[in-house]
């Protein structure tokens, strides 16, 4: 064999092998083809606690173009809440059956800004519930220092509670070793409120009263609990 055929050969075979190798580790069993149909609408209940939907505001105002969130997501549930004295939170909840490159879920501190508002704070916290802690990042927003909005949100990837980045990645490639994709979830909630403080601690306190209020066959795939 002409040595100046090697090379040729031995690159053809490492190529071959590697396609090989990506086509056994490409995942293709999708999780919620295996998991009981996931009805995010019918999950969240309409009244719990001191809390109810609020049907004289209008809808949330989601700070993305719908025609993208359509694309991104296979449900969508906004709504706004009030208790009995009268504070309102905003509650949105965006899942996506497919958490494969391509169709990532879209951080609050990436689209608020990309709809003109400032996210002046990012930080990681540990939300405490009767039923366990949820990771999550709380932002401190505004529009045009009129519309001050604190956001408290967290993803799900399967039934693990992330706040993103690394987190998720790592999550999304141990399905992916097993040959399964998974699925995945933001949640948010928010307020309109100047103090953040106080912002913060009704949203922790809504959030606290609905994870007891969810079906335990369903509470881990949304809250990861």
């Amino acid at each position: 064999m002409k040595k100046s055929l090697v090379p040729a050969i031995v690159a053809a075979v490492l190529m071959t092998s590697a396609a090989a190798v990506a086509t056994v580790m490409t995942p293709t069993r999708r999780i919620v083809d295996i998991l009981p149909k996931l009805d995010i609408e019918a999950a969240i209940p309409q009244s719990f606690g001191d809390w109810r939907v609020d049907t004289r505001t209008g809808g949330v105002v989601n700070p993305q173009q719908s025609e993208l969130l359509n694309q991104l997501y296979s449900q969508i549930v906004t709504r706004t809440y009030v208790n009995s004295e009268g504070y309102r939170i905003m509650l949105s909840i965006a899942y996506g059956e497919d958490q494969r490159d391509g169709n990532q879920l879209h951080y609050p501190e990436v689209c608020y800004p990309a709809q003109g508002f400032q996210v002046i704070s990012n930080k990681k916290a540990v939300l405490n519930t009767p039923l366990g802690d949820i990771p999550v990042k709380r932002l401190e927003s505004h529009l045009s220092q009129q519309r001050y909005e604190p956001i408290t949100y967290w993803t799900t990837v399967g039934n693990q509670a992330l706040t993103g980045g690394a987190a998720k990645k790592v999550v999304e490639m141990q399905y992916g070793l097993k040959g399964e994709v998974p699925d995945g979830l933001l949640f948010r909630v928010s307020s309109i409120d100047r103090d953040s403080s106080v912002a913060f601690k009704a949203q922790e306190q809504f959030i606290s009263t609905l994870v007891q209020a969810l079906d335990s066959d369903v509470r881990p795939r949304i809250t990861g609990l």
